[in-house]
């Protein structure tokens, strides 16, 4: 069933052009959005993710990853269908890369206030919007949020950032923590690989991190695409001038989907990525699907962070006593 759609204007001849996201798509009647989730319908813009979800678990909120958000506590994580990216490497693509116009997947039905019933529950502090692109599910996710506020809930984000100015200002009340995928830091990389383009990316995090909300970073590492030192030294260097607080998660790349033919990325890379984001002044570097990679390390006496009832109610190295970034309870 479809819902109503915010974010677009007529734009002559029965078309409209949607502004949700950094696509800005053109949709003449009948015809859908690169998503596949928006259509034209009679001349106004319609949204077919709203209300049924592909995916509904209780997750550790460092699963998203946040690591420097509410450690310790769990998410109720949602997704609809759809995506407005076509990574040939995506770990989620059998949920992202169906849509209304592509065989889209039956879901379960929820009203907002029914998500938050059940995040409730399950004894979660928050609701991550993940797994798919939470910008394509955007009406769904904003009614829902709007709600979780209220009931004492928090709101994450984990997305690929290609949302726009006025979408993102429209959720910003309502958003305590985002996750963004920072793919690559070639704007002709995003093009060939993602259909999208880097400087909305990098906006959004601007954004992101001007209106206070708490936000994280992560990289795919793909041997070939983006694991040379010029590329993670650009993301890094970016992330520092932003902020050196920023926590940079680099997650190792595994054959997924339509890239089968790289092999795993090889840790000495990895390895390679932490050094240089420490290196451009970043204070929290994380491997992702290697092992060791979940420490914590303070940035004054380089010691293990603990976290302990202590450090949750200080946010302190319970050593040195420097403060550690983050949202800590």
């Amino acid at each position: 069933m479809f819902h109503e759609a915010m974010f677009w204007i007529s734009a002559g001849e029965g078309a409209v052009v949607c502004s949700l996201c950094a696509h800005r798509c053109r949709i003449r009647k009948g015809d859908f959005g690169l998503c596949g989730m928006r259509q034209n319908v009679d001349g106004e813009l319609c949204t077919f993710a709203y209300g049924e979800i592909v995916a509904g678990n209780v997750d550790p909120i460092e699963k998203k990853p946040f690591y420097h958000f509410l450690p310790g506590s769990y998410a109720y994580s949602i997704a609809t269908a759809g995506c407005n990216f076509t990574c040939g490497f995506c770990q989620n693509w059998a949920i992202s890369q169906r849509s209304e116009k592509n065989q889209k997947i039956p879901g379960r039905s929820f009203t907002p206030s029914g998500i938050v019933a059940e995040a409730i529950k399950s004894d979660c502090m928050s609701i991550a919007y993940t797994y798919t692109e939470p910008t394509i599910f955007f009406e769904y996710a904003y009614d829902i949020a709007r709600i979780a506020k209220k009931k004492g809930l928090s709101n994450v984000f984990v997305t690929n950032g290609y949302m726009t100015e006025e979408a993102t200002n429209m959720i910003l009340p309502h958003l305590d923590a985002s996750n963004v995928d920072l793919k690559f830091f070639s704007d002709k990389s995003y093009r060939s690989v993602c259909r999208g383009s880097l400087q909305p990316v990098l906006d959004h995090i601007r954004m992101l991190k001007e209106a206070g909300v708490w936000v994280e970073v992560t990289t795919l590492i793909v041997p070939g695409m983006n694991d040379s030192k010029a590329e993670l030294k650009g993301i890094a260097g970016f992330l520092a001038g932003l902020d050196v607080n920023i926590p940079w998660h680099l997650s190792r790349f595994h054959p997924d989907h339509r890239i089968t033919y790289i092999a795993p990325t090889p840790v000495e890379t990895m390895l390679l990525g932490k050094e240089i984001g420490l290196e451009e002044g970043l204070r929290y570097v994380y491997l992702g699907n290697v092992q060791p990679s979940g420490d914590t390390v303070c940035p004054g006496c380089r010691t293990k962070v603990v976290r302990t009832p202590d450090f949750l109610e200080t946010g302190r190295c319970l050593m040195c006593g420097s403060e550690i970034a983050g949202v800590w309870k």
